[in-house]
Formats: structure tokens, sequence, C-alpha cells
């Protein structure tokens, strides 16, 4: 099952481990102080505000787990990787709570205390996630799915569950509009029937789930037989609304024009485009100020290594198609696209020794934050795109013009999900997750975004 969070669908049992290890951590802080008081129990009961040091405690390492992608179990080659990761995270929430003890006494939670908790933490959490490996293996708790249809959208939707460790589901197999097909093996599962058998297959293997992935659905859409299944209490789901709920982006190839005209997205209210605004331009002006001393240090390098200008000023596509300029650090040497515009490659030559490591954190982008204070741009959005390459893409890739109805941003969902990438196949996977954005665009969709781009920043996970 899915449960939807801040515009975002996360498996329950995901959300279940999560909160599961929440109570096992707040556990450990409690038997370090049980432990720490041995013999003077009265000075357990009577400890000031445990209850809340211990929360701060908690959130501390949990954001030190996340930020470590200790909550992406796919990642993982080894449990050697995963004690590393660990080791790092509890270090640093560490030094996390080291500062703000130092800035805020009263929070301190005793030395003893968090030492102690800090063994026995580590200790629950590599129990904890072994166990719940093993949970995952045995797939017993998985729901079981059939998809309805054999095509290429239901070979998609097969190979994201298959690729994600933890979603719930099991794809039990396909059925097929072609009896002939029946027993063909299609990514792992096979065909197992058509289309006539659906409702006998889903009573025999006790299916929860049916995903009806039809490329084509006139004349060849079996209603009677779903009809039965979801009267017999069966969930009978759309396979594009399946796929964009289980990997946060919407299926562009196989996508109707029906279905982003009825669906329940896409809505853009006055209150919703102010608070962007606000707050977009908030965090601009504060950054700019915080970030001044950097500015004024990464502007003086650009000047020393190479001849030319420090800003580069180039023209990009915006809201509603409107051009205007995008202001970057000049991480390039000067006149870089003499013969015409290019896309930069990952180990582009023409990128200068300080324009390589300014990418590589994402400080060339720092300037752009003049563009959201200009209201050229929002501070969260799809990223702005030069013309030259927009009149290529809006040809080839269907719904691209749909990603300028709001505003550009600095960063965006796309931006911390997908890869660096720079060519036409890179611009329809992008797409697919600047229109989810746009379909579930909301305040609180850009705290989330905000808070993963800072994981992405830190990391040095891609540039642009």
């Amino acid at each position: 099952m899915l449960l939807r969070i801040f515009n975002q669908y996360v498996p329950i049992r995901k959300l279940g481990f999560f909160l599961l290890e929440s109570v096992f951590i707040l556990g450990m802080v409690g038997f370090g102080a049980y432990v720490r008081f041995l013999g003077n129990m009265p000075g357990f009961f009577h400890y000031e505000y445990l209850f809340l040091k211990a929360l701060l405690i908690v959130a501390s390492v949990q954001i030190c787990l996340y930020y470590f992608d200790l909550y992406d179990l796919k990642i993982f080659r080894n449990n050697l990787e995963l004690a590393i990761r660990l080791l790092q995270s509890l270090g640093v929430s560490s030094i996390l709570l080291a500062v703000l003890y130092y800035l805020f006494p009263s929070l301190i939670i005793g030395r003893g205390i968090f030492l102690i908790s800090l063994v026995f933490m580590g200790a629950v959490i590599v129990s904890w996630r072994l166990i719940y490996n093993h949970i995952l293996k045995t797939r017993h708790l998985d729901q079981k799915i059939m998809i309805v249809g054999s095509g290429p959208l239901a070979e998609t939707i097969a190979r994201e569950i298959i690729e994600r460790a933890d979603t719930g589901f099991k794809v039990l197999g396909f059925i097929t509009e072609n009896p002939k097909r029946v027993g063909e093996k299609l990514v792992n599962p096979s065909i197992i029937g058509e289309q006539s058998q659906i409702y006998d297959i889903a009573r025999r293997e006790n299916v929860n789930r049916i995903i009806v992935a039809l490329e084509e659905r006139r004349g060849n859409f079996p209603q009677d037989q779903l009809l039965e299944c979801k009267m017999r209490g069966m969930i009978v789901e759309d396979g594009i609304e399946f796929y964009e709920h289980l990997t946060g982006r919407l299926q562009v190839e196989s996508l109707r024009p029906s279905a982003l005209i009825f669906s329940d997205g896409f809505k853009k209210s006055k209150l919703t485009m102010w608070m962007k605004r606000v707050v977009g331009f908030s965090l601009s002006f504060i950054g700019l100020a915080l970030l001044s001393p950097l500015l004024l240090m990464i502007s003086i390098l650009i000047k020393i290594e190479s001849r030319g200008r420090i800003f580069y000023r180039q023209e990009r596509v915006g809201e509603n198609g409107k051009v205007f300029k995008l202001l970057k650090f000049r991480s390039m040497v000067d006149n870089a696209e003499a013969n015409g515009p290019v896309w930069a490659e990952a180990n582009d030559k023409r990128i200068t020794r300080v324009g390589k490591r300014i990418r590589r954190w994402r400080l060339d982008e720092i300037p752009q934050m003049f563009n959201v204070l200009k209201g050229d741009m929002s501070f969260v959005g799809p990223r702005p795109e030069r013309p030259y390459f927009v009149e290529t893409l809006r040809r080839e890739i269907p719904y691209y013009d749909r990603r300028f109805s709001v505003k550009p941003g600095i960063t965006g969902w796309a931006q911390i999900k997908y890869r660096y990438g720079a060519s036409k196949e890179d611009a329809l996977e992008k797409l697919k997750y600047d229109l989810y954005y746009i379909k579930n665009m909301s305040p609180l969709f850009d705290i989330l975004i905000s808070f993963e781009t800072i994981k992405v920043v830190l990391f040095a996970k891609g540039s642009r």
C-alpha cells in the first residue's frame, strides 16, 4: 500500500520501518539513561526533560541516517557498506549534537548517557536493518498484483517493482489480449493468462491488486472481468496512475491528454503561488546575505584562473515561454560557445579547474538567487532550458511545453531525482519528473525538495 505524504506516495511498510526505528532509537536513549543511573533510580525518574532531550537525539540521528542514504535500501551492496555508512552517520550526528549543546547548554543530556546510548543505538539499528532485509527477502508481506497488459507500459511497471526492494508489491504475472502469448516470459514474471481468465486467476492466486496497463483500450477493455474483481474487493488501478505513485514521475510516452485534463492535480491557487513567491524571495535574500563572503571568494578565483567575465548571462525560457537572462558564475573558458550552443558534457574540456569545483558543488547556481529576487524564477521549479534546445525538444517530446506553465527554479524535483544529463533522452526523463512536480505542486512539496537539495549539494551528486 502507498500512503500520500507531502504529495509523495510512500510505501506504508517503509513508513512503518522508519517509525519503528524511531521508537527503537528513543528506547535506546532511555535504556542508556537507565544504565547510567543504575543504583540511583530516583535520579533516573526525576531526570529533567529526559524525553524531550531524547527526542532531539532521535531527530539528529535520523536526519543523518537520511542524509547518508540509509533509508534507500537498494544502494547497499553488502553489510560492510551498511556498517561504514552507519558509523559515518552516528559520527556526524554526534558532531551536530555537540554544536547544538554548545549553542544551547540546556539541551545537554549528559555525556555518560549519550555515549552509552550511542553504543546501543548502533547495535539496534544494525540488527533492525538485518531483520528488515530478511523480511523483505521472504516476500510474505507483499501485496500480490497482476498486470493486465503485455506492452511497454506493463513491462516498465514490472521492472520498477522488481528493482525497488521495499515497494511491498509482488508481480504474479501479466494478462494478454492475445491467447497465443500465454506462457511467454516478460521481464521476470511471465504472461499467465488471457483477458477472459482475469477473475478466475485473480481468485485462485489471491490477488490483492490489479493494474490495468493496456496500450490501447478501445474495443479491448475487459470491463466485465475487472468489474467482477472490483465487486469482490480487489483493488483495480490505472497503470499510468500506479506508475506515477510508485516512481514520482509521469509516464509521458503512454500519457493520454484526457489523463491530464481530468486529473486531480495541476492546481495553481493564488495562495500557493503567493506562498511560493514569498518563500522563494525570502530564501534567496537570506541566502545571498549569508553566502556573500563565498560569492566574493569564488569571484576572485574565477578572475585569477582565466580571462573573461566572472558572471555568465545566458538566455533561458521561463514561465509561459518568456525568455529571460539567467545569471551564473562562469565555469567554462570565455567564449566557450563560439561555434554555437552545445549541451555540456560530464567531462567537458571547456570547463575550467575552478569551474569543475563549483559545478560539482553547484555553487555556480548561487547567482540565480538574483533571478528569483527579480521574479524571473522561483526557488523550486523545473530547471530553465535554453531557447535553442527548447525549439528542438518541443517538437520531439510530447507535452514538453507543459513545463513552462510555472516559473523555473534553482532546484527542482527532476534535479534531485535524476542524474546529470545532457541529451534528448535525459530531457524526456526530466520532463517526467517536472510534470509530476507541476501536477502535485504545494509549499510542503517545495520544502521537501529544498531539504533533499541540501543532501544533493553536500554529497555532490551530479552537476547542472
